[in-house]
């Protein structure tokens, strides 16, 4: 019987990418599975087809010869790049677990915890990354800071010199996996490959564990650091000190400290970005007649204000420059004064009669209420009628 054309296989067109050549057969594989193809005799021929094609598509001087010679490149030594000497495309159950395996971790990576090892010796494992959270006052964010924090983390052996075996020997190649940190196990049609489970995937073991270590190379340690707050920060930054975090397993570079910052809530400012606004009570007359106060700035500086007469609560007056300044440089910010018009309380005698008389003379001194109550007095009629 003929081969079938190995793009017609795939169901594909001449010209396909590789992307395009490794998702089709990812889906042919999943469809043609024995396994989910019990009753369909054909299914295990089929799926070894794929396999085949797929084996000599995803090669691309495989890929190249078959283009040009078709199934003849594979035939009797013919065009050089065949798959191996004396030997066609795809015979074997060797080829087949090959072909399957590179994309064996797209079908069933989540049930194999993880990525494939790629075949080379595994590195020293990296340290784990640490999250620091600090809090900083408005007047610290402000101006900026140098603090020391105190952290607790994993750091090198000191008896070891983080190699993880007793004077400093350096440990030995895994007879399980070679120094590779994976194990391969055939399964029917598969090869599975896990995580080596003598050295825990490290491709190394130690013979004589140190003792004050426990062969990890590491133990836990409370270390001061000093940290740069830069002026402008706020609530979320987050600064990277690289090389801070947790030391490696046996000798593995450390991972990196993280700080994230949180701005504790000021009792005068609320900020905004680089903006601030802060509420500023004035009396009922200073806000009628008008006049000058005085309101805090964020550097513990003054700052004059002149309220324009007849001012309404929630009336904003600019000072421009008086805000945060910019975590990464440029302008600063603006300070936002919002007034409060503030109604005087516990009136003696004197001053309710003084109030009596003055709302008696002032009936056009308040222009909104007045066209408020004449407007409800227009609803009130036209309801009427």
């Amino acid at each position: 019987m003929a081969k079938r054309d190995y793009y017609e296989v795939l169901g594909l067109k001449r010209g396909a990418s590789a992307d395009e050549i490794k998702k089709a057969y990812r889906q042919k594989a999943k469809d043609l599975h024995p396994d989910r193809n019990k009753d369909n005799p054909d299914a295990e021929r089929l799926f070894k087809e794929a396999g085949e094609a797929y084996d000599v598509l995803k090669d691309p001087e495989k890929k190249a010869a078959y283009d040009r010679f078709g199934h003849a490149a594979f035939e009797g030594g013919m065009g050089g790049g065949g798959p191996r000497p004396g030997g066609g495309g795809f015979s074997g159950q060797g080829d087949f677990s090959s072909a399957f395996s590179d994309v064996f971790d797209d079908l069933f990576g989540d049930f194999m915890g993880g990525g494939r090892g790629g075949g080379g010796r595994q590195r020293a494992a990296r340290g784990a990354d640490l999250r620091y959270n600090l809090r900083v006052t408005l007047e610290e964010a402000y101006s900026g800071l140098q603090k020391t924090i105190k952290v607790t983390s994993a750091v090198a052996c000191d008896a070891c010199d983080g190699s993880g075996a007793e004077g400093g020997a350096q440990p030995t190649t895994c007879p399980t996996c070679s120094g590779m940190g994976k194990v391969r196990a055939q399964q029917g049609f598969f090869t599975v490959e896990r995580t080596c489970p003598t050295c825990g995937g490290l491709g190394q073991i130690v013979k004589n564990p140190c003792k004050a270590c426990q062969g990890q190379g590491r133990v836990p340690k409370e270390r001061a650091l000093s940290v740069n707050i830069p002026a402008g920060v706020e609530t979320g930054t987050r600064i990277r000190l690289s090389g801070e975090g947790e030391a490696g397993m046996r000798g593995g570079p450390p991972g990196d400290l993280y700080i994230f910052i949180e701005v504790a809530p000021h009792d005068i400012f609320e900020r905004e970005e680089t903006n601030l606004f802060c509420r500023v009570p004035v009396s009922m007359t200073k806000a009628a007649l008008g006049g000058d106060i005085e309101v805090p700035t964020i550097d513990g500086g003054r700052a004059r204000v002149s309220i324009p007469a007849g001012s309404q609560t929630g009336r904003r007056m600019r000072l421009r420059g008086k805000g945060m300044p910019a975590l990464r440089g440029g302008a600063r910010g603006d300070m936002m004064i919002e007034l409060v018009v503030e109604t005087p309380v516990n009136l003696t005698p004197r001053q309710k009669e003084l109030l009596r008389e003055f709302e008696a003379l002032s009936e056009d001194n308040n222009p909104k209420s007045k066209s408020f109550f004449s407007s409800v007095r227009s609803f009130w009629d036209s309801m009427k009628s």
